[in-house]
């Protein structure tokens, strides 16, 4: 520490992961000394890790403490109890603190706080709002969970009051298993949805709800809270806020305060008149495509009014956002073969992405591939939601999930049971235990005009640049 007690040094326990490294570079660029540890770390969080001069050592082990002699050990929710490096923090009695109460001490304690929370779209929606906020000259800060494409980055470390995070409802460390956005201190937030999710910490719907209403009783009486009223359950809990409550949907027949109409789509992205109130704004463009990036927008734009933005320079920013790494990420095109990549996990997720993806290219011949990788995806909590997800696809493929300790053998998703549903749907589908027979399969089968779309909330095995490989090596074909 200084002379003055403050903290100077941190070191971060799982800094490998992508939300525990762009903490650590946000940590950096505020002027602390900054240390991590992991088991392994690869790319790309290696390189940025690397790039911002944050040291990493590797495995775990008692002695990366005495390497980095911290002030404060942050620890990610990936570490459990029984992690040697975690024991020694404790058997040392140094200063520990989970990622998100960090964030709140160090970081939202003097800003006012924008929490994006909800089932879906968090990331996309969180970097949509710090991206209006910057583009209008308010000099966010943000931390959001994925690359936000105008920034390159997960983070940003403005002077402004702002500091836009997005708010997750997985559990906060081995030491605190409430969730995270608990601990964020909200004044303005967005509610995109409420589904059930994370089925291997939230029992049931209620249990799961229950956290989000938690939260909104955070949000003090001179805040606001947006919520989606296309989720009815969303508004409930909303009802529970002392905070101002605005409602948005991007559904027709929906009442609510922001409206999208006269809706339109392109491989640039949408158009459509926004409605406030009953009253036209003005035709809108956002950078990126889908109705659910619609919903999304309508969201950012209700909360960016209410923090005091005019329509034009909420429109500015919405024009010329460019989105989010992984969220309809167009990859390449291949031997005229289109290839894009998307977290989409969750069968709402998927059922989004496949329409806004057949929303924007028209006339292409869709080919999802898919792998069940969450807890809740390689569960048949969601089995009949699967079977009506790829709907707009032509083809799909189903990476076959390895067990997991944590899914028992009774609840895992029945994939011979989704392929035959799909089949039955009109949709070719087939299924494969290795990613590489994935590759091969897409490779020697994909056809001029046709686009894949990988979709998994990991890395897939490296799926789709074995899939670029593969195309880019493969010789010409006739359409």
């Amino acid at each position: 520490m200084d002379n003055n007690g403050k903290v100077r040094r941190i070191h971060l326990l799982g800094v490998g992961g992508t939300g525990m490294g762009s903490f650590a570079g946000l940590l950096k660029a505020a002027g602390y000394e900054v240390t991590g540890s992991d088991q392994q770390v690869y790319p790309p969080m290696s390189e940025m890790l690397a790039t911002w001069g944050i040291q990493v050592l590797s495995p775990y082990s008692p002695a990366n403490l005495e390497k980095a002699r911290p002030d404060l050990v942050i620890v990610g929710n990936v570490i459990r109890r029984e992690n040697p490096e975690a024991e020694a923090v404790r058997q040392q009695n140094l200063p520990q603190m989970s990622f998100p109460a960090a964030l709140e001490t160090l970081f939202l304690e003097q800003r006012h706080s924008v929490v994006v929370t909800g089932t879906h779209g968090k990331t996309t929606t969180s970097a949509l709002i710090a991206h209006v906020l910057v583009a209008a000259g308010r000099d966010p800060s943000f931390l959001v969970g994925g690359v936000a494409r105008n920034y390159d980055a997960n983070y940003r470390l403005g002077r402004g009051p702002h500091f836009v995070v997005e708010g997750d409802e997985y559990d906060t460390a081995y030491f605190d298993k409430g969730p995270k956005f608990l601990h964020y201190r909200p004044r303005t937030a967005i509610l995109t949805s409420v589904e059930l999710d994370h089925a291997d910490i939230y029992r049931d719907l209620a249990h799961y709800q229950s956290a989000f209403e938690n939260f909104v009783r955070l949000l003090p009486a001179s805040g606001t809270l947006a919520v989606s009223a296309s989720y009815p359950n969303a508004v409930e809990i909303a009802r529970g806020a002392a905070a101002r409550v605005v409602l948005y949907s991007g559904r027709e027949g929906v009442s609510a305060d922001y409206l999208a109409r006269n809706v339109s789509f392109s491989a640039r992205g949408a158009r459509f008149t926004i409605i406030e109130r009953g009253k036209p704004l003005g035709e809108l463009e956002l950078g990126i495509g889908g109705s659910h990036n619609v919903e999304n927008a309508l969201g950012v734009f209700a909360a960016a009014r209410e923090l005091g933005l005019s329509p034009e320079e909420i429109g500015r920013g919405f024009a010329s956002f460019r989105g989010v790494r992984r969220r309809q990420e167009v990859l390449g095109e291949l031997d005229g073969i289109l290839v894009v990549d998307d977290f989409a996990h969750h069968p709402t997720a998927v059922r989004e992405t496949v329409s806004a993806i057949r929303l924007q290219y028209p006339s292409r011949k869709i080919w999802a591939v898919f792998e069940p990788r969450s807890n809740t995806s390689r569960r048949n909590i969601h089995q009949q939601e699967y079977a009506g997800a790829f709907a707009g696809a032509a083809r799909a493929s189903i990476k076959i999930p390895e067990h997991h300790d944590k899914v028992p053998l009774d609840q895992e998703l029945d994939v011979p049971k989704l392929l035959q549903e799909l089949r039955q749907r009109g949709i070719e589908a087939d299924s494969a235990l290795d990613v590489q027979q994935l590759v091969d399969q897409v490779s020697n089968s994909a056809r001029p005009g046709d686009l894949v779309l990988a979709m998994s909330n990991g890395s897939f095995g490296g799926f789709v640049d074995k899939l670029l490989k593969a195309l880019s090596s493969r010789k010409p074909r006739q359409v």
